[in-house]
């Protein structure tokens, strides 16, 4: 069987948004993993973080949904959690700072804002295998 050989997505927006929403070593091993035999898989990964991302809810979009509101990223490290329902709006460009969620450090979980780049310093993963949203209701019990 004649192998794929990896070629960049047409639009590197998709890798921008790769690179916002991990940390460079995930980002790393993705890009990595993009050209090894599991290259297709990784490649439609990464495409569908990048159009969930950009069909997620700004800022207040979801204001009034409540429990119904779906969580559509989930970062993990250790025994914590992040479920990220809402992206900054971001209207002074000064990139991704926060986004809106549910948060549970092992405590039970927590609505309130949630800093996506605080995540990726303190070396929180994005779940690339989450793709079924959950909505606030099911994430809070």
């Amino acid at each position: 069987m004649k192998r794929k050989r990896y070629t960049p997505p047409e639009k590197p927006h998709e890798l921008d948004t790769l690179k916002l929403l991990t940390t460079p070593e995930q980002c790393e091993v993705i890009t990595d993993a993009m050209r090894g035999e599991e290259g297709d898989a990784f490649i439609e990964i990464i495409d569908r973080i990048h159009a969930t991302w950009q069909a997620m809810p700004k800022t207040y979009e979801t204001d009034g949904q409540g429990c119904a509101a779906l969580a559509r990223l989930h970062y993990f490290i250790g025994g914590c959690d992040w479920w990220i329902v809402e992206k900054d709006a971001d209207p002074d460009h000064a990139g991704q700072v926060q986004a809106f969620g549910i948060a549970d450090l092992g405590m039970g979980p927590e609505a309130g804002y949630i800093s996506i780049p605080e995540l990726l310093e303190n070396g929180a993963e994005l779940d690339l295998y989450y793709t079924e949203p959950k909505t606030i209701g099911e994430i809070l019990g």
